[in-house]
């Protein structure tokens, strides 16, 4: 018999993984920012996956936001303080431009777009928009016609919509086939004295939009990703109606994304 190899930690699993180098990096609030990497390595993958980045010894899955037939991969990213939960991103958020994060050599998941249906709505909270970004960006990319989406997209606060002029503009774009319907939450605090658009948790208005737009259950798929109670609170309101439901989450840990 040969002698059992040392069971290698975390960390020295981590370092012999690939490398991807943050070549670009956003700050949008004082808990979100966008990271661009650069894998150096050929790296594919179907628009909605995710991959797993690491550092420190501490690994976690996030949606890719930009599309596949983009150079650098594009993570929207929620800093989550250690006292709540966050393990990863406390490393991730004192990174700069030009450090290494590891990074899994595949994408994975199966949250990617469904063409055998019509009508795409698209539900998420904050950052949770990530993987319907990558989607729609892949799609009018790739020249396709005949389907219609709906995102709908929630936040406590206005400034936490960082994809909005782009999913805007889209809308304004193609408004045959693009909709882009955020809501703030707390449309009473300070931070949203501004905010004239739609107020709610986005979970209590999918249905009635549903509804609004003449959307057909056989035609439909309900894509859901950000906080698992909003997730889990449209399932349980769509799913015994008979309409379609597909879920996207990462809250691994408590309070982690």
């Amino acid at each position: 018999m040969t002698p059992s190899q040392p069971k290698q930690s975390q960390a020295e699993r981590l370092a012999s993984l690939p490398k991807a180098k943050i070549v670009k990096r956003t700050d949008l609030t004082d808990d979100l920012f966008i990271v661009w990497l650069e894998t150096g390595l050929p790296f594919t993958f179907k628009a909605g996956q995710y991959i797993t980045i690491g550092s420190h010894g501490i690994e976690r899955p996030y949606s890719i936001a930009s599309a596949p037939y983009e150079s650098l991969v594009e993570l929207f990213i929620e800093y989550i303080l250690p006292e709540y939960g966050g393990k990863l991103t406390p490393h991730l958020w004192v990174h700069k431009e030009g450090d290494e994060v590891s990074m899994r050599p595949r994408a994975k998941g199966i949250f990617t777009f469904q063409p055998q249906y019509k009508d795409h709505v698209m539900v998420s909270t904050v950052t949770g928009v990530a993987p319907f970004v990558s989607m729609i960006r892949q799609y009018l990319h790739d020249g396709l016609e005949g389907h219609r989406f709906f995102i709908m997209e929630g936040a406590s606060h206005m400034n936490e919509f960082i994809y909005d002029g782009e999913l805007g503009g889209l809308a304004e774009k193609y408004p045959d086939s693009i909709v882009f319907l955020p809501s703030v939450s707390r449309p009473k605090e300070a931070l949203n004295a501004e905010w004239t658009g739609l107020t709610g948790r986005i979970n209590t208005l999918v249905e009635d939009h549903l509804e609004k737009w003449g959307l057909k259950k056989e035609n439909t798929l309900v894509y859901t990703c950000g906080h698992p109670m909003m997730i889990e609170d449209v399932k349980e309101r769509l799913t015994p109606k008979g309409w379609s439901v597909q879920e996207e989450r990462f809250w691994k840990e408590e309070g982690e994304e």
